[in-house]
C-alpha cells in the first residue's frame, strides 16, 4: 500500500542522481548524489498546517510523471546573450490516506543542480489553509565549512562568517551584535539563504530558493548535532507561517552544486526556475549607471536629508515654507544641479536623488505611520527645473520613495506618487524599508511584505 522502494532520475548528463521514496509511516523523503558521491541523505519534505495537522505523513504515490525539457532563450540584459534551460523532471503526486488531502512535489534536475516546489492541486476536501512549519529538510550528514549570517526576519546587515556548520552555534550571537543589523528575532539556531558550502573533498553546494510568489521567504534551522538543515519560513508576530490556498504553488528550494566555486556564480539554475516574463515590450529595461546624492550624507561633511530641524511634522498640515532651512539640506536645487553636471561630464546615466520630499524631519520607524509625502518636493527642491535641467544635460534624475518601512501608508499612496513621476518625467524609483514594518503585525520577509514588494 505504501511505496517504500526508491523512484530515482537524473540530471541530463547523470551528473546529478535524486531518490524519492516514502517511507513506512507515510513520510515522503528525498536524497541527492552528484557524481556518484552523497550530498544529501534521506531528507523530510511536507508540512504541519495549523493548528498541528500532519501535511507529512500518511501519504501514498498516487502517479509519478517523468518529463525532459531543453531550450533557449534571451534575457533582456545580464552576462548571457542566451541561457540554456536544460532538464530532467519528476513530478510526484500524493494522496493522504485519512483525509484524502492532495499534495504533488516536482522535482527538476539540472546538471549543476536541484529545484523543488510544492504543488497544492485544487480538490475537494483541502481549499484554505495556514501553514505552521514546512518540514524540508537538507541531511547533509557532514560537517561543511560554511559561509553564512545569521537568519533575520528583517534584515541582512551582518557581516559574512566562514565556519564550520558545527561552530555556528559558538559565533551566532557575537555576529548578531552587528550595530546596523536588527539582531535576529527568532531565538532559533538559523542562517540566511543563499548559504554556501564547501565541502572537505572541495564540493561547494549553494541553497537558495526561486519564484518567490506569494509565500515567505526562508531561512535555514541548524540541527548541529545531526548536521541536517532545514525550512525556516518568515512568519508574522502570531507566528503564522504563510496563508495558502489551493491551486498555488510553493518557491522553488534550490541546490546549486559543483566542484568549481565559479560554476555557482555562473549558474542560471534559479534564473531558469523563475517564472518566464509576462512582459511584452522590453525596450524600456535599460540598465543604468547612476550616482546619487546620499553618499555625502555618510562622509562627515555634515550634509543631511532633512530640510528643518523642526521635528514636529504633521504630513499634509505642516507648511514648510513656513519652516526655517537647517542649511545642511542636501537635495536642494542648486546641488543637484552640480550633480547632474558631474553625472554629463564622467559618463553616467542618472542622478539618485535622496531627500527631496517632505518627511523627513520626523521620520519616526513603528510608532508613525504617515511619515512622508511622495508628491510634496520641499521648498528648496525645484521639480521642474531639475527634470529639465537634467534633460538638458542627458541625464536622467532617479526618484527615491523611502518608507521608514510604513509599507501600510505607501501602499495608501502608490497611485498618486507614481501618477507623480509619470507627470514629471522619473521612469525609475528607488524603494526604502529602514526599520521595523507597519503593519505592525509583518516583518520585512512575511509573506505580505513579499506580496508588497512585487
Amino acid at each position: 500500500m505504501v511505496m517504500t522502494r526508491g523512484q530515482e532520475f537524473s540530471s541530463p548528463k547523470g551528473t546529478l542522481k535524486l531518490n524519492f521514496k516514502i517511507e513506512r509511516e507515510g513520510a515522503p523523503y528525498y536524497s541527492l548524489n552528484y557524481k556518484d558521491k552523497t550530498i544529501l541523505k534521506d531528507s523530510k519534505l511536507g508540512f504541519i498546517l495549523k493548528p498541528s495537522y500532519s501535511y507529512f505523513s500518511g501519504f501514498k504515490v498516487e502517479n509519478i510523471e517523468y518529463a525532459s525539457f531543453n531550450e533557449s532563450w534571451k534575457p533582456v540584459w545580464g552576462p548571457n546573450k542566451k541561457v540554456v534551460n536544460h532538464y530532467n523532471e519528476m513530478l510526484v503526486h500524493l494522496v493522504q490516506d485519512k483525509t484524502g488531502w492532495k499534495l504533488d512535489i516536482r522535482f527538476r534536475l539540472f546538471d549543476d543542480g536541484l529545484g523543488f516546489r510544492y504543488e497544492f492541486p485544487v480538490q475537494a476536501d483541502l481549499r484554505h489553509f495556514t501553514i505552521k512549519d514546512e518540514m524540508t529538510g537538507f541531511n547533509l550528514g557532514q560537517d561543511y565549512k560554511a559561509f553564512w549570517i545569521p537568519a533575520d526576519y528583517d534584515t541582512n546587515e551582518f557581516p559574512v562568517t566562514t565556519s564550520k556548520l558545527s561552530e555556528i552555534s559558538k559565533l551566532i550571537d557575537e555576529v548578531r551584535k552587528e550595530p546596523l543589523a536588527a539582531k535576529a528575532p527568532s531565538a532559533t539556531l538559523a542562517v540566511q539563504t543563499p548559504l554556501m558550502l564547501k565541502s572537505k573533498d572541495g564540493i561547494y553546494i549553494n541553497i537558495h530558493e526561486a519564484a518567490l510568489i506569494n509565500f515567505p521567504a526562508m531561512t535555514l534551522n541548524l540541527d548541529e548535532k545531526n548536521l541536517i538543515l532545514s525550512s525556516n519560513l518568515t512568519p508574522d508576530k502570531n507566528g503564522d507561517r504563510g496563508f495558502i490556498q489551493t491551486g498555488s504553488v510553493s518557491p522553488w528550494r534550490t541546490m546549486i552544486i559543483s566542484d568549481n566555486a565559479r560554476d555557482i556564480l555562473s549558474s542560471n539554475l534559479i534564473v531558469n526556475l523563475n517564472e518566464p516574463s509576462k512582459i511584452g515590450d522590453t525596450s524600456w529595461i535599460k540598465p543604468t549607471k547612476y550616482i546619487g546624492v546620499w553618499w555625502e550624507y555618510f562622509t562627515g561633511g555634515g550634509s543631511t536629508w532633512a530640510y528643518s530641524d523642526n521635528q514636529d511634522i504633521r504630513i499634509g498640515e505642516t507648511d514648510y515654507k513656513t519652516l526655517k532651512p537647517n542649511g545642511r539640506h542636501g537635495a536642494h536645487t542648486k546641488h543637484v544641479k552640480e550633480y547632474i553636471d558631474f553625472a554629463a561630464e564622467n559618463g553616467f546615466d542618472a542622478v539618485l536623488v535622496e531627500g527631496w520630499n517632505e518627511g523627513w524631519e520626523d521620520n519616526q520607524a513603528y510608532r508613525k505611520e504617515h511619515i512622508y509625502s511622495f508628491t510634496k518636493a520641499y521648498p528648496d527642491f525645484n521639480v521642474k527645473e531639475l527634470q529639465a535641467y537634467a534633460k538638458s544635460k542627458n541625464v536622467k534624475i532617479i526618484m527615491h520613495h523611502e518608507t521608514t518601512s510604513s509599507a501600510v501608508d505607501y501602499e495608501r499612496q502608490l497611485k498618486d506618487a507614481f501618477q507623480f513621476m509619470n507627470d514629471n518625467g522619473y521612469d525609475a524609483v528607488k524603494t526604502g524599508y529602514v526599520g521595523p514594518i507597519i503593519p505592525r503585525s509583518e516583518y520585512h520577509d512575511s509573506q505580505w511584505m513579499v506580496n508588497h514588494y512585487r
